[in-house]
Protein backbone atom coordinates (compact mmCIF):
# COMPACT_ATOMS: atom_id res chain seq x y z
CA UNK A 1 0.00 0.00 0.00
CA UNK A 2 3.20 2.41 1.07
CA UNK A 3 4.45 2.18 -2.49
CA UNK A 4 1.19 2.73 -4.59
CA UNK A 5 0.27 5.53 -1.97
CA UNK A 6 3.60 7.28 -2.61
CA UNK A 7 3.10 7.01 -5.67
CA UNK A 8 -0.16 8.69 -6.31
CA UNK A 9 1.46 11.49 -3.98
CA UNK A 10 4.17 11.70 -7.24
CA UNK A 11 1.01 11.40 -9.36
CA UNK A 12 -0.24 14.18 -7.70
CA UNK A 13 2.99 16.57 -7.34
CA UNK A 14 3.69 16.55 -11.14
CA UNK A 15 1.24 19.05 -12.15
CA UNK A 16 2.13 21.91 -9.59
CA UNK A 17 5.61 21.05 -10.48
CA UNK A 18 5.28 22.01 -13.64
CA UNK A 19 2.98 24.75 -13.10
CA UNK A 20 6.37 26.18 -11.04
CA UNK A 21 8.01 25.43 -14.52
CA UNK A 22 5.76 27.48 -16.12
CA UNK A 23 5.42 30.51 -14.01
CA UNK A 24 9.86 30.57 -14.19
CA UNK A 25 9.59 30.62 -18.35
CA UNK A 26 6.47 33.46 -18.01
CA UNK A 27 9.26 35.09 -15.64
CA UNK A 28 11.91 34.35 -18.53
CA UNK A 29 9.84 35.24 -21.33
CA UNK A 30 7.77 38.61 -20.39
CA UNK A 31 9.69 39.66 -17.29
CA UNK A 32 7.77 38.30 -14.94
CA UNK A 33 4.73 35.76 -14.11
CA UNK A 34 1.49 37.74 -13.91
CA UNK A 35 -0.56 36.61 -11.36
CA UNK A 36 -3.77 38.44 -12.07
CA UNK A 37 -4.38 36.78 -14.95
CA UNK A 38 -2.48 33.58 -15.25
CA UNK A 39 -3.72 31.93 -18.18
CA UNK A 40 -4.27 34.94 -20.45
CA UNK A 41 -0.43 35.14 -19.88
CA UNK A 42 0.27 30.89 -20.46
CA UNK A 43 -1.92 31.51 -23.75
CA UNK A 44 1.01 34.05 -24.92
CA UNK A 45 3.83 31.42 -24.02
CA UNK A 46 5.99 29.96 -26.92
CA UNK A 47 8.33 27.67 -26.91
CA UNK A 48 9.46 25.66 -23.85
CA UNK A 49 7.04 27.55 -22.00
CA UNK A 50 4.13 27.23 -24.30
CA UNK A 51 4.71 23.03 -23.53
CA UNK A 52 5.70 23.38 -19.64
CA UNK A 53 1.52 24.30 -19.64
CA UNK A 54 0.48 21.97 -22.39
CA UNK A 55 2.37 19.06 -19.84
CA UNK A 56 0.89 20.53 -17.00
CA UNK A 57 -2.69 20.25 -18.15
CA UNK A 58 -2.18 16.83 -19.80
CA UNK A 59 -0.71 15.70 -16.13
CA UNK A 60 -3.99 16.90 -14.78
CA UNK A 61 -5.89 14.92 -16.94
CA UNK A 62 -3.84 11.82 -16.44
CA UNK A 63 -3.71 11.90 -13.00
CA UNK A 64 -7.62 11.85 -13.07
CA UNK A 65 -7.65 8.88 -14.86
CA UNK A 66 -5.05 7.29 -12.50
CA UNK A 67 -7.03 8.26 -9.84
CA UNK A 68 -9.94 6.68 -10.87
CA UNK A 69 -8.24 3.27 -11.96
CA UNK A 70 -6.86 3.38 -8.28
CA UNK A 71 -10.30 4.08 -6.62
CA UNK A 72 -11.72 1.42 -8.64
CA UNK A 73 -9.01 -1.48 -7.46
CA UNK A 74 -9.60 0.02 -3.92
CA UNK A 75 -13.41 -0.68 -4.09
CA UNK A 76 -13.23 -4.15 -5.65
CA UNK A 77 -10.61 -5.20 -3.22
CA UNK A 78 -7.77 -5.32 -4.98
CA UNK A 79 -4.57 -6.45 -3.11
CA UNK A 80 -2.45 -3.26 -2.96
CA UNK A 81 0.73 -5.18 -3.06
CA UNK A 82 -0.09 -6.30 -7.07
CA UNK A 83 -0.75 -2.62 -8.02
CA UNK A 84 3.00 -1.64 -7.16
CA UNK A 85 4.48 -2.63 -10.60
CA UNK A 86 1.82 -0.85 -12.46
CA UNK A 87 1.54 2.56 -10.36
CA UNK A 88 5.58 2.62 -10.35
CA UNK A 89 5.31 2.16 -14.27
CA UNK A 90 2.87 4.99 -14.62
CA UNK A 91 4.83 7.31 -12.77
CA UNK A 92 8.18 6.77 -14.32
CA UNK A 93 6.14 7.33 -17.58
CA UNK A 94 4.66 10.21 -16.78
CA UNK A 95 7.68 12.05 -15.19
CA UNK A 96 9.22 10.83 -18.84
CA UNK A 97 6.07 12.48 -20.41
CA UNK A 98 6.91 16.10 -18.98
CA UNK A 99 10.64 15.77 -19.91
CA UNK A 100 9.55 14.43 -23.27
CA UNK A 101 7.42 17.47 -23.91
CA UNK A 102 9.86 20.47 -22.32
CA UNK A 103 12.61 18.73 -24.48
CA UNK A 104 9.77 18.75 -27.80
CA UNK A 105 10.35 14.83 -28.28
CA UNK A 106 7.00 14.34 -29.93
CA UNK A 107 7.41 10.46 -30.55
CA UNK A 108 8.64 9.76 -27.22
CA UNK A 109 6.58 12.25 -25.41
CA UNK A 110 3.53 9.93 -27.22
CA UNK A 111 5.05 6.69 -26.21
CA UNK A 112 5.31 7.77 -22.67
CA UNK A 113 1.50 8.96 -22.88
CA UNK A 114 0.66 4.97 -24.50
CA UNK A 115 2.91 3.19 -21.19
CA UNK A 116 0.69 5.54 -18.55
CA UNK A 117 -2.41 4.72 -20.13
CA UNK A 118 -2.03 1.16 -20.58
CA UNK A 119 -0.73 1.19 -17.11
CA UNK A 120 -4.02 2.77 -15.61
CA UNK A 121 -5.80 0.29 -17.83
CA UNK A 122 -3.58 -2.53 -16.51
CA UNK A 123 -5.07 -1.79 -13.16
CA UNK A 124 -8.58 -1.09 -14.02
CA UNK A 125 -8.66 -5.03 -15.48
CA UNK A 126 -7.84 -5.87 -12.07
CA UNK A 127 -10.23 -4.54 -10.54
CA UNK A 128 -12.84 -5.97 -12.74
CA UNK A 129 -11.22 -9.69 -11.77
CA UNK A 130 -11.36 -9.04 -8.44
Amino acid sequence: MTTVLACFLVAVLIPYVLAGLGGYYKAKQFGKADNNNPRAQAAQLTGAGARAVAAQQNAWEALAVFTAALAAAFFAGVEPASLATPALIFVAARIAHAFCYLRDLATPRSAMFGLGLAMCLWIFVKALSA
